[in-house]
């Protein structure tokens, strides 16, 4: 089992952030780890979320409804973080569920520690902002994909910026994040197996 200090420290070197002994134990000190099954909901509609999570293993989804119909936003997979940012930042209930997809493990950092720690701390400041960054970049890459991209090619840059999603995620949910129908999905990828 993976200790607190273990993860805070792959959490710092996946960031490509090098954190003091006294940080990683601070840090240590707040994150707590959760466990989840297969379809279990790890933040439901209407919650607030008040804390980023750090997928140790398995896969999750962002998912909303839209005219009755389940939207994939995101799979997050084993080094991702998941949050949902307006709620995050604002405080406000989400519109966003997040569900495990796979059985999960995570590691919770609470908003309010990580802001208290990012003020006494220089390089959690540092690492707190890399989360957003992070986070912001995907989001404007999705986004821009999502915008000027056609399927074909949209499904191209998810298989080769994720091929954890392609493999393991199920058809349905990597239609939906990438906006075309299953059917649009099978097509293209039955176009890119024969190219």
């Amino acid at each position: 089992m993976t200790t607190a200090l273990e993860i805070v420290r792959k959490i710092a070197s996946e960031n490509q952030v090098n954190l003091s002994r006294e940080s990683v134990h601070a840090l240590a000190d707040v994150v707590v780890q959760k466990k989840y099954k297969k379809s279990e909901y790890i933040l439901s509609e209407g919650e607030v979320c008040h804390c980023l999570r750090y997928i140790e293993k398995g896969m999750t989804r962002q998912f909303y409804f839209k005219y009755g119909k389940e939207v994939t936003e995101h799979i997050g997979y084993e080094g991702g973080v998941v949050i949902c940012l307006e709620s995050y930042l604002k405080q406000i209930p989400t519109y966003l569920m997040i569900e495990a997809i796979e059985p999960v493990v995570l590691w919770e950092l609470p908003k309010a520690d990580c802001e208290e720690l990012s003020l006494k701390y220089s390089d959690i400041g540092v690492l707190y902002r890399k989360f957003f960054e992070n986070s912001l970049i995907e989001s404007q890459i999705k986004a821009d994909t999502l915008r000027f991209e056609p399927a074909h090619e949209r499904y191209n840059k998810l298989f080769h910026l994720h091929p954890e999603i392609m493999r393991r995620a199920p058809l349905v949910y990597v239609a939906s994040l990438l906006q075309m129908t299953p059917e649009t999905l099978s097509r293209v990828r039955s176009a890119s197996l024969n190219d």
